[in-house]
């Protein structure tokens, strides 16, 4: 596979739903995805073989893992490993940067029902954004 040089601007963002976009490259084995969610984005409870490390650039989401809440801000990574039953929410508008390995196939061939048929944000939490703020 040759050398390939990307600008994350000359990639379209691909509307997903109306709370999260995103932008993914991929090689044969790794697959690094910009995913841009809007405040109440829910992204359901899955879960898939693929290692998964989620690095916050902006914003922040709870994440619900195994019965524990964790919440992970900006400059801060969550590492989910393979098969582990996962879902997020996001607190404020959010860019991540997903890496996943081996890639998503689902993503790829654009079979990822569980986030394409979201219809409305996550409401349980109305003052939350704002009690989660470090201050």
């Amino acid at each position: 596979m040759p050398v390939t040089h990307y600008r994350w601007e000359d990639i379209p963002k691909e509307p997903v739903n109306q709370w999260l976009h995103r932008r993914m490259i991929w090689g044969e084995r790794l697959m690094i995805t910009q995913v841009f969610l809007k405040r109440g984005c829910h992204v359901p409870q899955h879960q898939h073989v693929h290692e998964q490390i989620t690095y916050i650039l902006e914003g922040a989401l709870k994440f619900f893992v195994e019965g524990q809440e964790i919440i992970v801000r900006a400059g801060e990574v969550l590492h989910i490993p393979s098969n582990v039953p996962h879902e997020a929410v996001a607190l404020e508008d959010t860019l991540d940067l997903d890496v996943f390995s081996p890639p998503r196939e689902d993503w790829l061939a654009g079979t990822d029902d569980y986030l394409r048929t979201v219809s409305q944000p996550y409401e349980a939490f109305p003052n939350e954004c704002e009690a989660t703020k470090e201050t």
